[in-house]
C-alpha cells in the first residue's frame, strides 16, 4: 500500500482484527466501550465479526445488526458522562493515553499500541472507580435504546403500550402519549452486557465478574429509579380539566449523578466468593447491601502522581481552583505540592453598536486572567 493510501474496507478489516488480538491478550471484558470513541468510518459497515466485541456479543449483533447504532450510541454516553462527572476530581475519567490513536483515522497506529483498555487500568482494577464505569456505561445503553425505541429508530419496540388508555377519569387524567418502553432497554443491556459471563456457573465466577455484574444492574436500576411523569392539559382556555401524561426518562446528566452519588458512597466487598455478596468489614457484614449500591474489591490509588505501570497519569499540569475547597481546588487536586500560576491576556470586541448607516461599531476590550496549575 502506497503511503498515505486511503485504507478502504478491506484494509480496515484487518487493521482491526489486529486491534482485536491485542484486547484480548490484554484480557479486557468490556471491549464493546471502544465502540464509543470510533471515529473512523461506520462500524456498521465492517460486520459485526470485525468490531471490539466478545462472543456472546458478536452472536447477538449477527442476529440484529440494526442495534448497533443504539449500542454505540450507549458508549458515547456512558463516556461523556465520566468524564463530565469526574472533570473536577483527581481522577478524571480520561481515556487512557494508549486510545489517543483510535480518535484519529490513523489505524495503523492504533494496532502497533501496547495495550488497549479504553479506561486503563481502572477498567480491571476493581476499584471504586472500575464500579462506577461499569455502572454509567450500563445505564448508558438503557438509556440510548430505550430513546431510540420511543422516536421509532427500531424495530423490535415502540412506545410503551401497557399503559396506553388506562388511568382515572373521574381524578381528570388517563394514560397516553408515548411512555419510555425502559423494559426493553434494560433487557437488551442485559443480554448484550451479561450474556457471556451468566453462562459461567457461579462456582466458576471470580469476585471482579460478580462485582461487573451488580454494578452493571446498578446503574440500570437508575435509570429505572429516576422515571418520571409528564403530564399535558387539555381544556378551554387552559383549564386543565383532562390531563394526558406519560412515563419518561431523566435526563442522563440527572441519572450520572444520581450515580455519582452512589460512588461517593461505594461498598468495599470480600474477593472471597461464598453463598452471596458480602462486606468486606466484619463489624458491616450484617447490613444488607442493595440493588442499586456500588461495589468495589481494592481501595483506589490517590491518583495524584504519574504511575505508567497504573496507567495513572496524576495531576501535574492540570487546571485547578484557587479559592475552591471542593475536589478542583488547588490544595486538594495538586495534593499538597502547590501551583503555578500564569496571567493570560484576553482581548475581544465588546459593547457593539449599530450605526445608521450601514455597520457595527465596537470597543477593544481586554481582561487579564490568572490560570494556576498543579506542580
Amino acid at each position: 500500500m502506497e503511503k498515505g493510501a486511503p485504507l478502504g474496507l478491506p484494509g480496515l478489516c484487518v487493521l482491526w482484527t489486529a486491534v482485536l488480538g491485542e484486547v484480548c491478550r490484554c484480557g479486557a471484558h468490556a471491549n464493546w466501550m471502544w465502540l464509543g470513541i470510533a471515529s473512523f468510518g461506520v462500524p456498521e459497515k465492517l460486520g459485526c465479526g470485525y468490531l471490539p466485541l466478545n462472543g456472546h456479543q458478536k452472536d447477538l449483533c449477527k442476529k440484529k445488526p440494526y442495534l448497533l447504532h443504539s449500542i454505540r450510541e450507549g458508549a458515547r454516553l456512558g463516556i461523556r458522562e465520566c468524564q463530565s462527572q469526574f472533570r473536577h476530581e483527581r481522577w478524571n475519567c480520561l481515556l487512557s493515553p494508549d486510545t489517543v490513536p483510535a480518535l484519529s483515522t490513523n489505524l495503523s497506529s492504533i494496532s502497533a499500541s501496547p495495550a488497549f483498555s479504553i479506561f486503563g487500568y481502572e477498567l480491571s482494577s476493581g476499584t471504586k472507580e472500575t464500579a462506577f464505569i461499569y455502572a454509567v456505561m450500563a445505564a448508558g445503553l438503557v438509556h440510548s435504546v430505550t430513546h431510540l425505541c420511543s422516536t421509532g429508530n427500531l424495530t423490535d419496540c415502540a412506545c410503551d403500550s401497557i399503559l396506553q388508555n388506562s388511568g382515572s377519569a373521574r381524578e381528570g387524567w388517563h394514560w397516553g402519549g408515548c411512555s419510555d418502553d425502559i423494559q426493553y432497554g434494560m433487557w437488551l443491556s442485559r443480554k448484550f452486557l451479561d450474556g457471556q459471563t451468566k453462562n459461567i456457573s457461579r462456582k466458576d465466577r471470580n469476585g471482579l465478574m460478580v462485582m461487573n455484574l451488580h454494578n452493571n444492574e446498578a446503574g440500570r436500576l437508575a435509570v429505572a429509579k429516576l422515571m418520571s411523569i409528564d403530564c399535558r392539559c387539555h381544556g378551554v382556555s387552559g383549564s386543565c380539566a383532562l390531563k394526558t401524561c406519560w412515563r419518561t426518562m431523566s435526563s442522563f446528566a440527572k441519572v450520572g449523578s444520581f450515580l455519582k452519588e452512589k460512588y461517593e458512597n461505594s461498598i468495599q466487598i470480600s474477593d472471597r466468593l461464598r453463598r452471596k455478596i458480602r462486606r468486606k468489614e466484619k463489624s458491616q457484614q450484617s447490613i444488607p447491601i442493595q440493588r442499586e449500591d456500588l461495589l468495589y474489591i481494592n481501595r483506589s490509588p490517590n491518583y495524584c502522581m504519574e504511575d505508567h505501570k497504573l496507567g495513572v497519569s496524576g495531576t501535574q499540569g492540570r487546571e485547578c481552583n484557587r479559592t475552591s475547597a471542593g475536589p478542583d481546588g488547588c490544595n486538594l487536586l495538586c495534593c499538597g505540592r502547590g501551583y503555578n500560576t500564569q496571567v493570560v491576556r484576553h482581548v475581544e470586541r465588546c459593547e457593539c453598536k449599530f450605526v445608521w448607516c450601514c455597520y457595527v461599531r465596537c470597543r477593544r476590550c481586554e481582561t487579564m486572567t490568572d490560570i494556576h496549575t498543579c506542580k
